[in-house]
């Protein structure tokens, strides 16, 4: 939340960055007694009420629920994560601008684009990662430091399900990728019915998040495997995810079928390892993976899978505060485990 607001205060206008819609969300797994109880004993500042079917229909009106409960935290939010990442580079540009006015040298902050083929292409080179194409790996939202003697100490990978693109990472991270497909839904002119205003997100067997009181986003399949990234949907990949999708969004929110389809968009989930400790992202050094002979201290940071806009602040400050003191024991052990041979496929 404190990146999210430090984000708001570079831009001018939040309409895009950030919808306050609250959250609805309703049980479906057969845990409601220990969802009771983590409602119950919820953060003070993390805001989550336990409501009725009475007090869900006033919120969203005809709404079904099978169970008589719901989940209901009215401060919850639909973050924009495209506006948010330009937001916050905008941000760090204006901190540079404030130190270099206020006596502490001349600083830079470049964002470049650049492809490479292996990382030994950037051995003297001053780059973090961030995206890939599927042939190569283009860095997108680079943030890069350059001393005066131009070179550099570490590179941190943070290229999601495309990591093992790179030569020297193919087949050694235990990632499991899943391709995601997003719905546009919009409600016709013809339609009266508007979703309430104010009213909240809904999360169940699938997610609504409503965009205003005549669009939304419903999300999302779940394809294993696929190893396809483009974010472009074709026309019989959008009809197969209505087709999954519209029935698990009606059995909760049957109006939805008054809505019409406006497009759809996908993207390719990077996901970690199951293990005794659930499904933990990806951190560390990777030096002793890559080879000895290298100049630079590689550092990954990945397999955030779904929940990448929850851990992402704290994960990068975890990864900034021991690539910065060259010391990986600063990051839990549970995240960087899979590195033992035993955890690696």
């Amino acid at each position: 939340m404190k990146l999210l607001s430090i984000a708001e205060q570079a831009v001018s206008s939040e309409e895009d960055l950030v919808s306050l819609s609250g959250e609805f969300g309703q049980d479906f797994g057969g845990i409601l007694d220990r969802r009771r109880f983590n409602a119950k004993n919820c953060l003070a500042n993390c805001k989550i009420e336990i409501i009725d079917k009475n007090a869900a229909e006033k919120l969203v009106p005809h709404i079904h629920m099978p169970f008589n409960l719901a989940f209901y935290m009215p401060e919850a939010i639909n973050v924009n994560s495209k506006y948010y990442l330009n937001a916050l580079f905008l941000a760090c540009q204006n901190i540079v601008k404030e130190l270099s006015a206020s006596g502490f040298g001349k600083k830079n902050l470049c964002l470049q684009k650049k492809s490479v083929y292996e990382l030994r292409e950037l051995e003297g080179k001053q780059c973090f990662l961030r995206h890939g194409d599927g042939k190569n790996v283009e860095n997108k939202f680079v943030l890069w430091w350059t001393p005066e003697n131009g070179e550099y100490d570490a590179v941190i990978i943070c290229l999601g399900a495309k990591a093992d693109l790179l030569p020297e990472l193919a087949g050694k991270l235990p990632l499991r990728t899943c391709r995601g497909v997003i719905l546009h839904l919009q409600l016709p002119d013809n339609i009266g019915e508007d979703y309430p205003d104010h009213g909240p997100s809904i999360l169940s067997d699938a997610w609504l998040a409503i965009k205003g009181n005549r669009r939304l986003d419903l999300g999302s399949t779940w394809e294993w495997k696929s190893r396809n990234s483009s974010s472009n949907v074709s026309t019989d990949e959008a009809s197969d995810a209505l087709q999954e999708l519209l029935p698990k969004a009606s059995a909760i929110y049957p109006g939805i079928t008054s809505w019409s389809f406006a497009g759809a968009r996908a993207g390719l989930r990077a996901m970690p390892p199951l293990t005794p400790h659930g499904s933990l992202p990806l951190l560390g050094c990777v030096n002793n993976i890559l080879g000895n002979d290298l100049i630079c201290k590689y550092w990954l940071l990945g397999g955030l899978g779904s929940r990448g806009l929850l851990y992402h602040g704290w994960l990068g400050k975890l990864t900034a505060e021991a690539v910065l003191s060259c010391n990986e024991q600063i990051i839990p052990s549970e995240l960087t485990s899979w590195k033992n041979k035993d955890s690696r496929p």
